[in-house]
């Protein structure tokens, strides 16, 4: 069994910096799409960033692109999302996520994720 625990919230300023982990126990990580979700006051969870099972390729939601990065550590099990230039929109909960048959094509689709962390929140400040 897949257990995710994210960490790194906190409150920021507009403008500001902040780098969330997520590190996965139980199986290692290597083989498995991982990405980052985030759900904001009365929206819906949407996709923001992530990686394939191959870790060969990586995706952006266009609302974040150019200033969010997702990095990976195969041997710590752990994910990263380097956040910059936090705009208060940002303002979400955000939730790591883990699937080891997901396909490329599927990546941005939450429902094809079977494991998902607790989720941690982020407010950025204006």
């Amino acid at each position: 069994q897949v257990q995710l625990v994210e960490s790194g919230g906190g409150l920021v300023q507009a403008g500001g910096s902040l780098r969330l982990s997520c590190v996965g126990s139980g199986r290692s990580m290597r083989t498995y799409a991982m990405a980052w979700f985030r759900q904001g006051p009365g929206k819906e969870r949407e996709y923001v960033g992530g990686f394939s099972r191959t870790g060969g390729y990586t995706y952006y939601a266009d609302s974040v692109k150019g200033r969010f990065t997702v990095s990976r550590d195969n041997a710590k099990n752990t994910m990263y999302l380097q956040m910059t230039s936090l705009k208060p929109e940002d303002t979400a909960v955000y939730f790591c996520a883990a699937d080891e048959r997901i396909i490329t094509s599927s990546v941005r689709l939450r429902s094809k994720y079977d494991y998902w962390g607790q989720g941690i929140q982020v407010t950025v400040s204006s």
